[in-house]
């Protein structure tokens, strides 16, 4: 009996939203290696075509869909042309992100409307899109990208926590909807991580004045706030990834599962 399980997701269509950069961005490569045909969905039609050169110069299978999330009707109509072309979407990745810094009192509504539009409304209307064909195979997976602030708020990043809280709401109702069809739906929430994400708000002298950081140190007590005195790489959050979206984790639904050296407990 072999007893070390396989990550191989060969032959899977996979769906990843926010994939031209950071984490989404090593999620399509990593999982384009493990043999799955990967559509990959973002703004920047540049980046994304950089992408898809660089899976298919691995020998990987990559296609690419140029899409503002927020822009609902378009998402939907993109959805629908992969399972139109495909037959089916088999794992879905809810990635696409923004983060904005501003306290509550100063917040517009423009603003909070957007952040969870693109952090988590889209990624209910992904979801959506996809569930009756994997209802019908009866197999499939639904992973959210969300955030160590979807569990714990975040001062002066209201919007951003309360659309990653939402994320994990969504996450665990749909898990307890679609169980019985051998679907699992996930969330991956991380700490601080090595992306142009992370570094634009650590670095962003509004962030820093609000939480009382000099601009010139604010990555150093960015990296030493973890306990493991660093940011994790994109790959780190990748792998935990690609194992939730194996069969070898069929047991696993309905979880927002950690992954930030630490951080959330300190």
């Amino acid at each position: 009996m072999n007893l070390i399980p396989t990550l191989q997701l060969t032959d899977k269509v996979v769906a990843i939203t926010g994939a031209s950069r950071g984490i989404g961005r090593v999620i399509a490569e990593l999982f384009a290696e493990a043999g799955a045909t990967v559509h990959c969905i973002a703004r920047s039609l540049n980046n994304l075509d950089s992408l898809r050169e660089a899976i298919e110069s691995r020998g990987g299978k990559c296609q690419v869909h140029a899409c503002d999330v927020s822009d609902f009707d378009n998402l939907q109509a993109i959805m629908n042309e992969i399972i139109e072309q495909s037959e089916r979407v088999d794992i879905l990745l809810n990635n696409a992100g923004i983060y904005s810094t501003s306290a509550v009192r100063n917040i517009e509504p423009s603003q909070w409307s957007s952040t969870l539009n693109i952090n988590c409304s889209s990624a209910f209307v992904a979801a959506r899109a996809v569930l009756d064909k994997m209802i019908e195979q009866r197999w499939g997976r639904v992973l959210f990208v969300s955030s160590i602030s979807g569990k714990s708020g975040e001062p002066y990043g209201a919007a951003y926590s309360a659309s990653k809280f939402a994320m994990i709401g969504l996450m665990q109702s749909l898990a307890l909807e679609v169980a019985q069809f051998g679907i699992t739906s996930n969330a991956i929430c991380p700490g601080w991580v090595d992306t142009e994400m992370a570094h634009n708000q650590i670095n962003d002298p509004q962030w820093c004045a609000l939480n009382n950081l000099d601009v010139a140190q604010s990555e150093e007590i960015a990296r030493l706030s973890v306990p493991q005195e660093r940011l994790l790489e994109p790959l780190e959050v990748a792998q935990l990834a690609l194992y939730l979206c194996s069969d070898a984790a069929r047991g696993i639904t309905g979880q927002a599962i950690n992954i930030c050296g630490g951080l959330s407990i300190r």
